[in-house]
């Protein structure tokens, strides 16, 4: 690796990872990637659209079989200035409880205690964690900030037991990691910044296309399926405000390079807008491509969002200005949002 300040990327071949490490390389940064297996699809299309960073030595990528396990990241986080910890089950459609409950929090403690050994030269921890862990489904009018915690999903998953589905199980896995994350820093006191981010629904063009439309994050797929003239998805789930990936990645190296600011804060990501659904997105492309309009299905054009994606004031809301104040910039708005991503989409068509 070069002598850039180096920072550890875990779930590397993840979409808001990749994003994350493609911001993280532009801000010159070298970059090391955590992956399960190097011969997976995803890692070796991120090594390949990767390729001549690597050969200048800025990026590679290292192997963690299991991230739940003790001492798992110990080799990793050698030589680290920041670690952007990204690695967690996000499965929508999964009933295992225990398993993406407790790899969610069994791999945020197990890389933290990894950090401990990193040495003085790490100066910051980032958590990527998700609006999930704040933002609970109650009757509005209602804003949620930094300063709430999402108290129903934990309880909400025990009392459906084995009927519990994908969404609940993965808010509570949210809550509980980063709980489990502040709760350890607290005992802790690691000599180290400690951030979590907590992004609202993420979609946005991916850092590179992928080779089929299986490769398409489940977050994002909406675009994918409005634009290729498949039924409306019934989601995005929540209906609420919508964060462009590259927002993602661009906050969460903002806040690895300004421990001095970021430790010790949590930033909701998004909010105060870009509520879309995927009528929206129709809409939008619908107008962008009007060659495509006997492909895209019509719906009922602006059904179901408000004017400039705006918010529902009587819903239950969340604000993200903290963010938008300690960065100085704005969110990308949902349209551009829509259009950049359809535009990479193109080359599946």
């Amino acid at each position: 690796m070069t002598s850039r300040r180096r920072v550890l990327v875990t779930g590397a071949n993840g979409y808001i990872a990749a994003q994350t490490i493609g911001s993280f390389l532009n801000a010159g940064w070298a970059v090391r990637g955590t992956v399960r297996d190097l011969n997976s699809k995803s890692a070796r299309e991120l090594a390949a659209h990767l390729a001549a960073e690597k050969a200048a030595g800025n990026f590679e990528l290292v192997v963690v079989p299991d991230i739940k396990a003790p001492g798992a990241f110990d080799e990793a986080v050698q030589g680290v200035q920041a670690i952007a910890h990204l690695a967690t089950p996000v499965v929508f459609d999964s009933g295992d409880v225990e398993y993406v409950i407790g790899t969610a929090v069994q791999g945020t403690l197990s890389i933290l205690e990894s950090a401990l050994k990193a040495g003085e030269g790490l100066k910051s921890f980032v958590l990527m964690s998700s609006t999930a862990a704040i933002r609970m489904n109650v009757p509005g009018p209602i804003t949620f900030t930094e300063k709430d915690w999402n108290t129903k999903s934990e309880a909400d998953v025990k009392e459906a037991g084995d009927k519990a589905f994908g969404q609940i199980i993965y808010a509570a896995s949210k809550a509980a990691s980063e709980r489990a994350f502040w709760d350890w820093v607290k005992e802790k006191e690691p000599p180290f910044a400690s951030t979590a981010l907590n992004p609202c629904w993420v979609a946005g063009p991916p850092l590179y296309l992928p080779s089929s439309p299986e490769g398409i994050a489940e977050t994002n797929s909406f675009i994918w399926k409005v634009f290729s003239g498949q039924e409306f998805p019934a989601g995005p789930p929540g209906h609420g405000s919508h964060v462009d990936v590259r927002d993602v990645a661009r906050i969460t190296e903002w806040a690895a390079s300004h421990p001095e600011i970021a430790g010790g804060e949590r930033y909701i990501l998004g909010g105060g807008g870009n509520v879309g659904v995927p009528q929206a997105a129709a809409d939008i492309l619908r107008a962008a491509y009007p060659d495509r309009r006997n492909i895209i299905k019509e719906g009922t054009p602006g059904e179901g969002y408000l004017p400039g994606y705006a918010i529902d004031p009587n819903g239950a809301n969340i604000d993200g200005s903290k963010a938008v104040k300690a960065t100085g910039q704005g969110w990308i708005p949902y349209d551009k949002l829509v259009l950049d991503t359809a535009k990479l989409f193109e080359g599946l068509l």
